[in-house]
């Protein structure tokens, strides 16, 4: 029964012939080839990179329990008989494997590339990657009792922070894992099953919204103004309530100001003009909001569906974003203004150059190149697309820096960009 459930995950995952996984592998190598043959090489200390590797995994394999594209096949799963022990490891195991081939696997390749390590430490980290996803699997369970969760992550931060340099630590995390699993010894299957909302997350579809101020207009021919304002107004609304019932967007966006905090402590080194938009371009890498059209189908069919809608969706859909960069650039520059003194004008301005502007390409991406084929939520947050927009960020960044000249050249391509999105 557990090889049988597991198989099941397994296929929907890697796919029906596990062809993920060998591209997955191949591009950790690609990765880890090209770096070290570059010759970077940066100190790391032990405790970071325990840091580092358990939290990411952690965060990824609670992205993947929480998807809610599990829950059609968890559904049928938990309608058989089955047994809660064995389901619950092998849907547990799945998503491990998941999370540490197809997700860890890339930052531990990128960081034994660059760091310079032993080779005892790779089973350090192999304990790390069990370690994480154990403990995210039983914080889960326990998340009825969330208090519990908080001060158990609180404590185990705390000791890879004050122990986590010694090799004796891993045995900690050994124990720790152990507990973890006598959690998840009690747990139940259905724990991990989230019912999917046969409402949208605004309240009512927009699907079903659309039509109807299709026929307004129709009945209202000498007030579509008024008709116009609704529907941003709508939209609007739908933005923010989106945000609102995925509570992990906003968790998301919070932990990017805090970035933007601690941001300008690292870039003091190298202060000056030209690396703050260094920061603008890092602030740009908050990817849920994104990603809307890519990860609600429905929500793209609907907006589809209508002519016009192009303007009427995109322009909000990007002052939204827009927004959310200027918040963290806002952010960003009181605390360069804190530490670092000598805001200026044109720093202003380029915060509002660089947030439009990202704004503006991740619109375009999601319009013209949405996400296709994904196999749970956590796919969408780690897809290479995300580090498009950032990337392009910083190339614009250096070529400011190097060139002003190219300033007003960058303003009509942003006045371009601007206008295929009204139409």
């Amino acid at each position: 029964m557990m090889k049988m459930t597991g198989k099941a995950f397994a296929k929907k995952l890697f796919g029906a012939k596990y062809e993920r996984l060998p591209r997955t592998l191949f591009m950790d190598v690609i990765v880890f080839w090209g770096l070290y043959i570059a010759g970077a090489k940066v100190q790391i200390a032990s405790f970071v990179r325990v840091l580092m590797i358990s939290a990411f995994t952690a965060g990824v394999m609670w992205q993947a329990l929480s998807s809610k594209d599990n829950a059609a096949e968890l559904q049928h799963m938990l309608m058989l008989p089955h047994r809660c022990r064995e389901f619950v490891f092998s849907y547990v195991g799945v998503l491990g494997a998941y999370t540490v081939l197809t997700k860890t696997g890339l930052l531990l390749a990128a960081l034994l590339a660059v760091s310079v390590w032993k080779p005892v430490e790779i089973m350090g980290m192999v304990i790390c990657m069990i370690h994480a996803v154990l403990m995210a699997a039983a914080v889960y369970d326990l998340r009825k009792y969330w208090y519990i969760g908080v001060l158990w992550i609180v404590v185990i931060v705390a000791a890879i922070l004050l122990l986590g340099s010694g090799t004796w630590f891993y045995l900690l995390l050994l124990v720790n894992s152990l507990f973890a699993v006598l959690i998840l010894w009690r747990a139940d299957g259905y724990v991990f099953y989230q019912k999917e909302s046969k409402k949208h997350p605004s309240g009512i579809p927009l699907c079903q919204r659309l039509p109807q101020r299709k026929r307004a207009y129709s009945a209202m021919s000498g007030k579509s103004h008024t008709v116009r304002q609704r529907k941003r107004a709508t939209l609007w609304r739908y933005f923010f309530r989106y945000l609102i019932c995925h509570k992990n967007y906003l968790l998301n966006t919070a932990v990017m100001w805090c970035v933007a905090l601690v941001l300008p402590y690292f870039l003091r080194e190298m202060a000056g003009l030209s690396v703050v938009p260094v920061g603008f371009a890092i602030l740009s890498l908050n990817t849920p909001i994104c990603i809307l059209l890519s990860c609600d189908p429905d929500l793209e069919q609907a907006v589809r569906f209508l002519p016009g809608q192009k303007g009427c969706f995109c322009i909000p859909y990007c002052l939204f974003i827009f927004l959310c960069n200027m918040a963290a650039d806002i952010i960003f520059l009181l605390s360069w203004q804190i530490q670092n003194g000598s805001v200026t004008a044109q720093m202003i301005a380029g915060a509002v150059f660089f947030a439009l502007q990202s704004a503006v390409l991740s619109v375009l991406l999601e319009w013209f190149y949405p996400i296709r084929g994904f196999k749970i939520e956590s796919d969408l947050w780690h897809h290479p697309r995300k580090y498009v927009v950032p990337v392009v960020m910083l190339l614009l960044a250096g070529a400011v820096s190097s060139c002003p000249v190219l300033l007003p050249v960058l303003l009509a391509l942003l006045a371009v960009e601007v206008t295929v999105l009204w139409k």
